[in-house]
C-alpha cells in the first residue's frame, strides 16, 4: 500500500488577523446571503449589476492649473473615461488661496488649485455638466467647491435636477487618517448636515456624501478595521442629519461610501460584501429605516495607493489589476485604478490611460460582468465574509462604547487602533513574513529609471497672476459685505451655504471664505 508523505499545513491569515482554514465546506446559512438587490443586500445593490451597466470608471485626476487639469479630463473622456474625479492640491484642501504664505511650493503640486469661480470655470470648459458627472475628493472645503460647481453649472443652463456627482464631505476620517482639516469636528459635522440639507432641496440627484475607508486603510488599517471605522463615522453622520430635522428614508439614498481595493484579494471581496450587509442592518435597525435605497451601500473604489512601491513600478500595474478585479467581484459602482508610476510622482497621461484600460479589459474582456456576484456561495468568500462582519461589528462596539464616532476620535480610539496595525504590518514586512515582490523578495539591485510627470514652477506664478487680477477687478466693498454675512449665519444657526453661495458668486475666493468660517469656529489643534 502507497503511503502519501505527511505534510504539514502552515499557519495563514488575513491582514486583518483572520485565519485561513486549509479548506472550506458550507457554512453560511443561504438566508444571511440574500438576492442581489434586496435586503440585505450581501450580494449588490442591484438585481442586475454589471449585466444592465457596468461601473462608472473615473479616474482620479488633478494637477497644476484647472486648464491643464480640464486638457486630462478631456484626453480621459474621449479615451472611455465615463465620469470625472477631481483632485485638489494641498492649499485648496486647506482653505488656502494660492497667494497664502502657506501655500508657496505647494500650488498644483498634488491635485489641482481652485481658488475662485474663474478657475472652476476653467476646469468644466467645454465639459456638458448635463451629461457628466463628477466626483470630488474634498472634505473641509466640499461645501465651497460644491457651490462653484453648482454655479458653473448653472452658468452653462444645467437644471439642478440634472447636476450629478458626489462630493466627499467626510471630515471625520480626517481627524483618524488624514490631517487635511480646518475647524474642529462639531462646527465640521454642522458643515456636513449643512450641505445634507441644502442638496436635499437645491440639488436631489447629487449625492452629499462619500463616506470614506480609503484613507483610513491607507494609513495602516486592516480591512475590517477599515469598515468598523468608516460604518462607525456613517453612523455618527446619520444621527446628526437626523438631529438636524432630516428624514433617514430621504437622505438615506443620497450618502454614498468610497473603500480603499488591497492586494488580499478574496479577503477584499468579502470586506465590500460584508460593509454592505452591515449597513444595511444598521439603517434598518438603528435608524428605522424602510425606504431600501436608504439601506443600499453605493460605493466607489479606488486602488491601494499604499500597495504602490517605487521599486520595479511596472509590477504595480498587475497589483492594480489584481486590486480592480477585487473590487468588481466584490460589486463596486465606481472604479478608479491608479497608475503604476504614482509611487514617484503624479501619473503621467501614459500611466493613466494605462490604468483606464485596465478597467476597460476586465469590463469588457474577462466575463466578470455576465453574472451577478459571481463569487457568491464560495464556502471560502461567505465565510470570510461573516468573519470581516463579526470583527467590525465588535470594533464598532468599542466606538459605540466610547460615545460614537465623534467622541472617540477625539479620545483617539480609532487612531491608535491604526496606528497598532500598522506597526504590526510594517515589522511583518521587516521580518519577511508578508512577501512585497521587489521590496523583500525578488529585488533587483540596478534599476532603469521610468519616465515621472514634473510640474513647471511657471504655473504657481501664472495663478498667482490670475488670482491677483481677480482680486483687483472685482466688487471689494460686496465681497467684503457678503463674506460678513457668512460670519453671521456660522454664527447662528442657519443653513450656511447659501450665503457662502451668493459670496462665491460674487467672487470672494476659497481662502476668504474659510478665512470667515475660522474667524467663528476657529481651527482644530489635535492633542
Amino acid at each position: 500500500m502507497c503511503q502519501h508523505p505527511e505534510v504539514t499545513v502552515d499557519a495563514r491569515q488575513t491582514a486583518s488577523g483572520i485565519p485561513i482554514d486549509p479548506v472550506y465546506g458550507p457554512g453560511t446559512p443561504i438566508e444571511t446571503v440574500g438576492e442581489p438587490g434586496r435586503f440585505p443586500f450581501t450580494r449588490g445593490p442591484y438585481p442586475t449589476m454589471y449585466r444592465g451597466r457596468v461601473w462608472t470608471m473615473r479616474q482620479y485626476a488633478g494637477f497644476g492649473t484647472a486648464a491643464d487639469t480640464n486638457a486630462r479630463f478631456k484626453t480621459l473622456l474621449d479615451a472611455g473615461q465615463t465620469g470625472l474625479s477631481v483632485a485638489f492640491d494641498l492649499p485648496t484642501q486647506m482653505g488656502l488661496d494660492s497667494d497664502h504664505d502657506l501655500a508657496s511650493g505647494e500650488v498644483g503640486r498634488v491635485g489641482v488649485a481652485i481658488d475662485s469661480i474663474d478657475d472652476m470655470r476653467t476646469l468644466l470648459d467645454g465639459i456638458p455638466l448635463d451629461e457628466a458627472t463628477t466626483s470630488m475628493t474634498i472634505n473641509a472645503t466640499a461645501p465651497i467647491l460644491l457651490l462653484l460647481y453648482q454655479l458653473v453649472a448653472e452658468e452653462q443652463g444645467v437644471p439642478a435636477d440634472r447636476i450629478r456627482g458626489t462630493v466627499q464631505n467626510d471630515i471625520l476620517k480626517e481627524y483618524i487618517a488624514r490631517g487635511t482639516y480646518i475647524y474642529p469636528p462639531r462646527p465640521s459635522m454642522r458643515l456636513v448636515t449643512d450641505l445634507f440639507a441644502y442638496c436635499a432641496e437645491e440639488l436631489p440627484n447629487w449625492n452629499t456624501i462619500s463616506i470614506s475607508g480609503y484613507h483610513i486603510r491607507e494609513a495602516g488599517s486592516t480591512a475590517a478595521e477599515e469598515v468598523a471605522f468608516t460604518l462607525a463615522n456613517a453612523i455618527a453622520y446619520v444621527e446628526a442629519a437626523v438631529a438636524a430635522g432630516l428624514d433617514v428614508d430621504e437622505f438615506g439614498p443620497r450618502l454614498s461610501f468610497f473603500w480603499n481595493g488591497h492586494t488580499n484579494f478574496f479577503e477584499e471581496v468579502a470586506k465590500f460584501r460584508a460593509a454592505r450587509r452591515m449597513w444595511a442592518g444598521i439603517m434598518q435597525d438603528r435608524f428605522g429605516a424602510t425606504n431600501p435605497k436608504a439601506m443600499a451601500m453605493r460605493f466607489h473604489t479606488q486602488t491601494a495607493g499604499s500597495s504602490l512601491t517605487a521599486q520595479q513600478p511596472e509590477t504595480n500595474i498587475v497589483r492594480t489589476a489584481l486590486e480592480a478585479l477585487a473590487a468588481v467581484m466584490g460589486g463596486t459602482q465606481s472604479l478608479h485604478t491608479n497608475g503604476f508610476d504614482e509611487a514617484l510622482g503624479l501619473p503621467t497621461e501614459a500611466s493613466a490611460m494605462l490604468a483606464l484600460r485596465t478597467q476597460q479589459v476586465i469590463a469588457h474582456e474577462s466575463g466578470v460582468v455576465d453574472t451577478v456576484d459571481p463569487l457568491g456561495g464560495s464556502w471560502f468568500v461567505e465565510a470570510l465574509t461573516d468573519e470581516v462582519e463579526a470583527k467590525a461589528s465588535e470594533l464598532i462596539a468599542e466606538v459605540d462604547g466610547a460615545g460614537g464616532a465623534v467622541a472617540a476620535i477625539e479620545a483617539g480610539v480609532p487612531q491608535r487602533r491604526i496606528e497598532d496595525s500598522a506597526y504590526i504590518a510594517a515589522r511583518r514586512l521587516e521580518r519577511g513574513d508578508d512577501v512585497v515582490v521587489g521590496v523583500n523578495r525578488f529585488v533587483i539591485d540596478d534599476e532603469d529609471p521610468i519616465p515621472v510627470m514634473k510640474l513647471d514652477p511657471q504655473l504657481e506664478r501664472d495663478q498667482l497672476g490670475r488670482l491677483a487680477d481677480l482680486k483687483a477687478r472685482r466688487d471689494q466693498e460686496l465681497v467684503e459685505r457678503l463674506l460678513a454675512d457668512v460670519r453671521a449665519v456660522a454664527d447662528g444657526e442657519g443653513n450656511l451655504l447659501a450665503p457662502i453661495k451668493a459670496a462665491l458668486a460674487a467672487e470672494a475666493t476659497l481662502g476668504e471664505v474659510s478665512d470667515a468660517l475660522r474667524d467663528v469656529f476657529g481651527t482644530h489643534r489635535p492633542r
